[in-house]
Order: structure tokens, then C-alpha cells, then sequence
């Protein structure tokens, strides 16, 4: 046991639990309809105040923002730079839910594990040709058209390079790109983080490097044990210290030191950000990262991943402190409360998810949240049984190899 996991204590209860006596619900079917919605909710609930600092915001919105806020530049949002022509804010979804969406369509056509292939294969045409409605441009378009220049960085490999996919994320920024969407990753493989994490690093090959592709290992393996029978915000990120490799090991671990001190996620924000900030290459100024930002390093982590584990450690895994906080955080804080609404969704169930947020943001996005959720239930229960007769029949095999003489 490493000393940052000796001192992590467990969770408090989350507001959204089922009273006690209350009837279980399907255990797998909730932990991935509450990892998906909350992954979502997050989303929606950052993007607005994506990019900018927390003084920014405070300033902003006279104060943390504790629920779902307008776009930043108001009524002018189609044309005020740097977010025009995106509607963010008002409960819209933006592309890391997108993604995330977009590889479950992959697994329920697959309808096994996924590698890179399956990327180059599924992913890519579904972002090139297959119009869907966008909610931050108000209409249906291409996803292509929405995702950002290090999305579309598949495209361009994939389609028009013809880039052994194992290898296309060579030469892409190293970002939270691929991490923002491999809970579904996670949520097939269910309390098994080291296989989520060796499934996450072969999908994420074809999008990224580096730190990137292992922080998408690492996320992956995170949604894996919080859907785990008994998980807590402590087993979640000790699962994570026990898979996660240079830098970014090294970053959740600074930041897990910070974030078991603290219980007030408001007041975790400037301490977390200093834990972190050595291995962010990015910089104190987000909207001008430095000539060194976002290149690949055996030193450095992303930011985002490490911080919505601190949050979910200081927030103690209850959904609005956990989220909230993470929104709040800013710099990339949509992404930053996808991936700690993700987990806290997988540790409690869609009840941890604040009803009114969930149906706000369904309506806004126009998206039904909840039938992306069914469809990964039924095939990671498909995926689990062939596991088991793989795991059957290797087992004959190795048993017959073993006694022959």
C-alpha cells in the first residue's frame, strides 16, 4: 500500500442514495446508467464556464456557480470569441459526451471488446457521415463538424492517412481527448480495472500518446472499480495508483494527498491546483499554454484526470459537492466534471445524479440519456458471458496442456 493510499478514508454517504430497506435495483444496468448520466450532467454543467479561471468565474456569476448557468457572452454566444459559433451553457452537452456516446455506438455494433481497429473501423465513419442533432450549434450536423482539432486528428490519420491504428495517436497534442470518453470502456469491463485499463490504452492508441493514451488507460480502469460491489472514492483512486505510470501516477498521487485533507471542495480548489500544476504542462494561463504544452513526456500528466479524483476524495463522493467542485475548478472543467460525474455515477447509481439536473439537460440537449446507458448494459452482459466461455475454454486447454506428458 503506498503512503497516499494508507491515509485515504472512506466516503461519506452520497446525497442521492436509496433509503435503506429501500428495493435494489438492477446493480450492473444502474452503475452504467449513473456513470453515463452523471458523465453527461457534468458536462453540461462545465461547459459554459470552460477556460477560464475560478476568479473568472466567481466574477462572472457573481459567486460558484452551483447549477446550470447561460452562456458566458450571453445572447452574443454565436459570434463572441474564443467560443463562437457554440452554444455552451443552458444544459447542452458538448463533445466529450458526444464521444463518449459515439463509442457506444462502436461497442453495440462490435458488440465485443474494442481495440484500435474497431476505432478506424466504427468510430471514424460515424463521426464523417452520419448527421445527428448537436445541441451547442442548435442543429443536426456531422460530429465531425463539432469536435475539436485533436478529435479530428482520427479522421485525418484514420481515413485519409490509412495509419496502422495502433500507432495514429503518434504525432496528435497530448490531451484529455481520448481520456474524456473511455468511461463506457470502463462500464464494459466492471470491476475489473486491469482489464478496462489494458482495453482503454489499445482504443486510445489510435487517438493519442504519452500521458494522454495512459490517463485514458487510467480513467477506464477508475470507472472499472467504482462499479465494483462495496467501492468507495478510496478504492477508486488506490485502483488507480496501482495501474497508473510515471507522471501520471506521480500527479494523482500529489493530488490524493491534497484532496484527503480537505473537505470542502470550494476551498480544495487552489490546493489542488498547486499538487498538480508540476506535472500540467500546460500552464497558468489555459487559453496560452506555453511552446512546451501538450507534448508527449514520461514526466507529466493531464490535469483533468487527476482532479476529478481529487475532487471526488474532497467532495466524498456525494454528486453536487464532487461536480460542483469540479465545475468551479475551471481551465478544462467540462471534461474535469464528465470524468468525476462518470465515477461518482458508477460508485452510487443513477439516484446520486440530481433528478432535476438529469431532466434539465435531456431537454436542453434534446439527447436521451438514458438509451445510450441500456444499450452498453446489454453488451457488456454479452461481453461478460463470451469472457467466461473464452475463460472456460482456455482453462480446458491450459488444464489438458499441463497433464500431458
Amino acid at each position: 500500500m503506498t503512503p497516499t493510499s494508507s491515509r485515504l478514508t472512506a466516503d461519506a454517504p452520497p446525497s442521492g442514495s436509496p433509503a435503506p430497506g429501500a428495493p435494489a435495483p438492477d446493480g450492473l444496468a444502474d452503475r452504467i446508467t449513473g456513470s453515463l448520466v452523471g458523465a453527461a450532467v457534468g458536462d453540461a454543467l462545465g461547459g459554459p464556464v470552460e477556460g477560464y479561471s475560478p476568479e473568472q468565474i466567481g466574477a462572472r456569476h457573481g459567486g460558484r456557480v452551483d447549477g446550470i448557468v447561460g452562456p458566458w457572452n450571453g445572447e452574443r454566444w454565436r459570434t463572441a470569441r474564443p467560443l463562437a459559433p457554440y452554444h455552451k451553457g443552458d444544459g447542452h452537452i458538448t463533445d466529450d459526451t458526444l464521444m463518449t456516446h459515439a463509442l457506444i455506438r462502436v461497442y453495440a455494433t462490435v458488440r465485443d471488446h474494442l481495440d484500435a481497429y474497431a476505432v478506424a473501423d466504427h468510430l471514424v465513419p460515424d463521426l464523417m457521415t452520419t448527421p445527428r442533432w448537436i445541441p451547442e450549434l442548435e442543429a443536426e450536423a456531422l460530429p465531425l463538424h463539432r469536435i475539436f482539432l485533436a478529435e479530428k486528428w482520427l479522421v485525418a490519420r484514420l481515413h485519409y492517412g490509412h495509419v496502422d491504428p495502433r500507432e495514429a495517436g503518434s504525432g496528435n497534442i497530448v490531451n484529455c481527448g481520448a481520456a474524456m470518453y473511455m468511461a463506457p470502456v470502463g462500464l464494459v469491463n466492471a470491476a475489473d480495472p486491469a482489464r478496462a485499463y489494458a482495453e482503454a490504452l489499445d482504443v486510445a492508441g489510435a487517438h493519442q500518446s504519452s500521458y494522454g493514451r495512459e490517463a485514458a488507460g487510467v480513467f477506464a480502469a477508475a470507472v472499472a472499480a467504482a462499479c465494483a460491489p462495496g467501492a468507495t472514492a478510496a478504492s477508486v483512486v488506490e485502483a488507480c495508483l496501482a495501474l497508473a505510470k510515471d507522471g501520471t501516477r506521480a500527479a494523482i498521487e500529489a493530488v490524493a494527498d491534497v484532496a484527503v485533507r480537505r473537505h470542502d471542495t470550494e476551498a480544495a480548489i487552489g490546493p489542488l491546483r498547486a499538487a498538480v500544476a508540476p506535472f500540467d504542462t500546460v500552464g497558468p494561463d489555459y487559453r496560452a499554454p506555453s511552446l512546451g504544452a501538450r507534448r508527449p513526456s514520461r514526466l507529466h500528466s493531464i490535469e483533468e484526470l487527476p482532479i476529478a479524483l481529487g475532487m471526488l476524495l474532497a467532495g466524498g463522493s456525494d454528486y453536487r459537492r464532487t461536480v460542483l467542485g469540479s465545475v468551479n475548478y475551471g481551465r478544462d472543467c467540462d471534461s474535469i466534471a464528465t470524468m468525476s460525474g462518470a465515477l461518482v455515477g458508477a460508485l452510487h447509481g443513477e439516484a446520486a445524479v440530481p433528478a432535476e439536473w438529469v431532466t434539465a439537460v435531456s431537454e436542453a440537449s434534446r439527447v436521451d440519456l438514458r438509451s445510450p446507458a441500456a444499450a452498453l448494459t446489454e453488451v457488456a452482459r454479452e461481453i461478460f458471458a463470451r469472457d467466461v466461455r473464452r475463460r472456460r475454454a482456455h482453462e480446458a486447454a491450459f488444464t489438458a496442456l499441463a497433464a500431458a506428458p
